[in-house]
């Protein structure tokens, strides 16, 4: 299994999770064809794409113990996947005709005569069934009765430097459980980490920014350091509050607030210190103070894959996503959902919990991996989660990424998973420049390059710099090319893979620029030992997940209450109208660039190793390009006053 990790921090992060296909019929994705030979149907999705004959090592020993999930298809998954396309389209007969739970579980859910079946079956094939629920049955067995189970031989392949297990073949189950059985999950192991209960780790040390700062974007002009394309720069803000992002995306004087609507988080592990630190952020930056029972969590009884997860570093994820989500939707229910640990299973878990118990209308998810890495039994796992979601009114938002097409820290130009689902809504990021009076003045894609000040002060050394860090997008190599966006993303993007049109990404976008990022408030271990309270500036499309789910609250409350469920198809069907703002990556003409200084401590809490002080240059995202019309860092733009009021008509 992989690892999923948070997307931000001081300035951007890293991410890692995984999925693939489901719902062929509904969006356009062609199905894998299912095959049956020896009284068998094989699951196509359940061999890793790295399990190359290349790669091969030899036969698993035979005492490895495996540990699966035999994920459920339900009573009708065709069906599932063409009712979540109907529902979601604007001008279906089906649509927005939600499904209770209870409703979904009773047209889609398993029988309990495939549960018990394939339980049957798993235990004469001597595999020993540790739990099962609504989604799956667990397993663990030798590495025999496994093979015996699945009709497959497991081998040991070479992948990136280290050997994982995984099937030789494609996993099969007998044909008398064809339609029962929606894949196999667990098979390969890569990586192998020992499951234990753990206790959560403090707090992460703390980071501040250093400053000189902007208040808002212009407002402190770098007077003292070197001009950069002609001029003197501005000082990166010192970080964005709910009233200007309010005032940007066009909540300012619309009066919605998201009252009645309920936005999940899911993330891993849980912050000890949230609600006080929620609190005093929106005392201390005039957001509204929460009223009681308005942010929950819910948590698993144990976590694991502490260390291995660096669970700490997720203290911060959700500060930021309870913090952005409050901020633009202040009277909005927040409801964090908190997996187990980083992998696979845990998170699914979390998502699954949201839908079995229909615990909120929006989703938002700051996690995430590089589609090489997804292995399609995963995949489909999650999009059948999201499919159910679709058809309860539920919508899954994840970001995009935030190393852009992916080569500087991959070698590889792909794009990130689970954005990659035609299921879920990609948000992509920005640079922002909010200006005096909480004016929109412009946005560019997200994408940095940095060049340091030079070491007499007079330059900006090698400007404008290689590239840091940018929001993730482009042509996914898995899925082909959803319904909802076609006419509207371009050939050049939508073919740049080859003959056939695939997904595309982002959807949407809204700020991620950690340079004109989110100033966000957290417990943190302080120099001298002692946890504190602190604030500081970031960003990373981790940012921009959350701000997206934010306004998709103020949407749904525009529209009377009414979930906006699966937005993609509501999404692209107000494209090039001014429900976006355009964005481009030179707003001021195509020869201007712009950029802000930025001044950092070197160590990352205090001066006492001196100062970086840097250039940073806007709308340099690697490869990717945000112009006129969709592009693959910004989407269909990000979301206007004009998005939120087209919510009243509909």
């Amino acid at each position: 299994m992989k690892i999923a990790r948070p997307r931000t921090r001081a300035g951007v992060a890293v991410a890692v999770t995984l999925p693939l296909i489901a719902g062929a019929f509904a969006l356009g994705i062609p199905a894998h064809a299912d095959g049956a030979q020896h009284g068998r149907h094989v699951l196509k999705t359940t061999k890793p794409q790295w399990a190359t004959t290349k790669a091969d090592r030899g036969s698993t020993t035979g005492s490895a113990k495996v540990t699966a999930r035999v994920y459920l298809a339900g009573r009708d998954a065709a069906g599932l996947a063409d009712y979540a396309r109907s529902v979601s389209e604007p001008g279906s007969a089906s649509y927005h005709k939600y499904l209770s739970a209870r409703q979904a579980r009773a047209r889609y859910g398993p029988t309990k005569a495939q549960k018990s079946a394939v339980t049957a079956w798993l235990k004469s094939a001597g595999m020993k069934v540790t739990g099962t629920d609504e989604h799956y049955v667990s397993v663990t067995g030798d590495t025999a009765a496994t093979e015996k189970a699945f009709a497959t031989k497991l081998h040991d392949y070479s992948k990136d430097g280290k050997t994982y297990r995984a099937p030789q073949t494609a996993a099969s189950v007998p044909s008398s459980l064809h339609g029962a059985v929606l894949t196999v999950v667990g098979l390969d192991n890569a990586p192998k980490l020992a499951e234990h209960d753990e206790e959560l780790p403090p707090p992460g040390p703390v980071f501040r920014n250093s400053g000189p700062f902007s208040s808002y974007h212009g407002s402190k002009t770098a007077t003292g350091l070197p001009k950069a394309y002609g001029k003197h720069v501005p000082y990166a803000v010192k970080g964005y509050t709910g009233k200007q992002l309010r005032a940007a995306y066009g909540a300012a004087g619309s009066g919605l607030t998201g009252k009645g609507v309920t936005v999940a988080i899911t993330d891993a592990y849980a912050s000890p210190s949230i609600a006080e630190d929620a609190s005093e952020y929106a005392r201390r930056n005039g957001d509204k103070a929460y009223r009681k029972g308005q942010l929950s969590q819910v948590l698993p009884d144990d976590y694991n894959h502490t260390k291995d997860c660096d669970a700490a570093g997720w203290y911060g994820e959700e500060t930021l996503d309870v913090e952005a989500v409050h901020a633009l939707a202040p009277a909005a229910d927040i409801t964090y959902v908190g997996g187990a640990s980083c992998q696979d299973a845990d998170l699914l878990d979390s998502l699954s919990k949201i839908v079995d118990n229909r615990l909120a209308d929006v989703v938002s998810n700051s996690w995430g991996d590089v589609e090489e890495n997804e292995t399609p039994d995963v995949a489909a796992a999650y999009d059948h989660v999201f499919q159910l979601g679709a058809i309860e009114g539920i919508g899954f938002y994840f970001s995009s990424g935030d190393d852009g097409d992916n080569v500087a820290s991959t070698g590889t130009k792909q794009v990130d998973t689970p954005a990659n689902s035609p299921w879920v809504t990609a948000v992509g990021g920005t640079s922002l420049a909010v200006g005096k009076g909480d004016r929109y003045t412009f946005e560019t894609g997200w994408g940095t390059d940095q060049a340091p000040l030079s070491k007499n002060g007079k330059s900006w050394k090698g400007l404008p710099g290689p590239f840091t860090s940018g929001a993730g997008g482009g042509t996914s190599k898995t899925y082909d090319q959803p319904f909802y966006q076609r006419g509207v993303v371009p050939d050049a993007l939508a073919k740049a893979n080859g003959p056939t049109r695939q997904r595309v990404l982002p959807d949407i976008a809204a700020v991620a620029d950690p340079n004109t990022g989110f100033l966000v408030g957290q417990t943190q271990q302080q120099t001298d030992g002692s946890e504190k309270y602190s604030e500081y500036r970031i960003g990373g499309t981790s940012l921009a997940a959350p701000v997206v789910a934010g306004v998709q609250a103020l949407a749904q409350q525009a529209g009377h209450g009414k979930p906006i469920g699966f937005a993609n198809p509501a999404i692209y069907a107000r494209f090039g109208t001014k429900a976006y703002h355009d964005v481009t990556d030179h707003p001021r003409g195509p020869t201007t660039d712009l950029a802000v200084a930025r001044v950092d401590f070197a160590n990352g809490a205090d001066d006492s190793e001196g100062l970086k002080t840097t250039l940073r240059t806007l709308g340099k995202d690697s490869s990717l390009k945000a112009v006129r019309g969709y592009d693959d860092v910004t989407g269909v733009g990000s979301p206007t006053a004009r998005y939120l009021k087209s919510f009243k008509r509909h």
